[in-house]
């Protein structure tokens, strides 16, 4: 088949990214990107370059588009690409509040061009499979989580103003990325309390961020994160999955679920269970399980290009996505007012 064309809104770190995946796919082709501060990027890779991506969407009429531009600009942009009728991928969060989200739902719904939202971490394997393994019954009842994210990004990194303000910080850039797939492996969080410190940076959003929830199937679990601590513990140290911006420590887990029959540690796959003899005197017994050999971002790459072909439906979808971010405002609520908070329905 002819590749799909997709234009890139967006040149900073996650655009970068994006247009290396794109280069990459024999199934894709970089035609433009859009970004009104740097045309370093299209330089690049050789394409043409936009200061204002509705004239990009004009004069180039790509087959498919990612944004990954700043947070507060992501509703105003998806909804500028959905009536252009051109199918979307969008760098979560979907937006920077839970009234935005419900906007671009009703935009995507009124246009029915497919939306897909990049909580990119579904479409990795380890996902896959772990969430394989709790559907099959090996843990049996879930009882408790626990889940960690916890680097020291450099002082750099908050250079960019809006990575220092409101729509910004630990709990909406990162743990949002945490809650989508504890979500996703362990279903809907009922509420949510949290307390959450600007102490380490001292900047308008919180650096770190301790979340107790309890999910609607009766299990309890803890999310601990910071972008300010010297740690090993997360998805993006421990998973492989960027290893050209965070380094590794694959030896590390940074979930671990654990039910009435069993436990299972992430991204490790290991599945802790009792052999013939059950009880706690008794040594519990591991079982390795491995995913399939693919890339999570090249997997979230090539289903946008089924979408952009009309193959399928979105895998994240933005009411899907608006779920989660209903879950970081509720966890943001609780902070702010010392009580356990529900999350928001439509």
């Amino acid at each position: 088949m002819t590749a799909v064309r997709i234009a890139l809104i967006g040149a900073g770190v996650m655009g970068r990214q994006h247009a290396q995946y794109i280069q990459q796919l024999p199934e894709t082709t970089l035609v433009a990107i859009a970004d009104p501060f740097t045309q370093a990027l299209a330089t690049d890779y050789g394409v043409p370059a936009f200061t204002d991506h509705r004239q990009m969407l004009e004069h180039i009429r790509p087959d498919a588009v990612i944004i990954a531009n700043p947070n507060h600009l992501h509703v105003s942009t998806a909804t500028d690409c959905l009536q252009a009728g051109i199918p979307t991928l969008l760098e979560k969060p979907v937006a920077t509040s839970l009234a935005e989200a419900f906007e671009l739902v009703a935009v995507e719904q009124r246009t029915g061009v497919p939306l897909l939202i990049g909580h990119h971490r579904r479409h990795n394997p380890i996902v896959t499979r772990a969430k394989s393994i709790i559907d099959s019954g090996a843990l049996g009842r879930l009882t408790t989580v626990t889940a960690l994210w916890q680097v020291r990004k450099d002082d750099a990194y908050f250079d960019v103003a809006w990575r220092r303000e409101p729509g910004a910080g630990v709990l909406l850039i990162n743990l949002i990325h945490d809650l989508d797939l504890l979500r996703h492996l362990c279903g809907e969080v009922g509420q949510v309390q949290a307390i959450t410190s600007h102490g380490a940076r001292q900047l308008a959003v919180e650096d770190s961020a301790a979340l107790l929830l309890q999910f609607a199937n009766g299990a309890l679990g803890t999310l601990t994160g910071s972008d300010a601590t010297v740690a090993p513990w997360g998805w993006d140290q421990n998973s492989g999955e960027n290893p050209s911006v965070f380094a590794q420590q694959a030896d590390q887990s940074c979930y671990l679920l654990a039910g009435t029959e069993g436990s299972l540690s992430i991204p490790q796959l290991k599945l802790w269970r009792y052999g013939e003899q059950q009880g706690w005197h008794h040594p519990l017994l591991c079982q390795q399980h491995a995913p399939a050999d693919s890339l999570a971002m090249h997997n979230q790459l090539r289903h946008l290009v089924q979408l952009a072909r009309g193959e399928c439906a979105p895998l994240v979808s933005a009411a899907d996505a608006a779920k989660t971010l209903a879950l970081v405002e509720a966890a943001q609520r609780a902070a702010r007012d010392g009580f356990a908070a529900q999350p928001a329905a439509e």
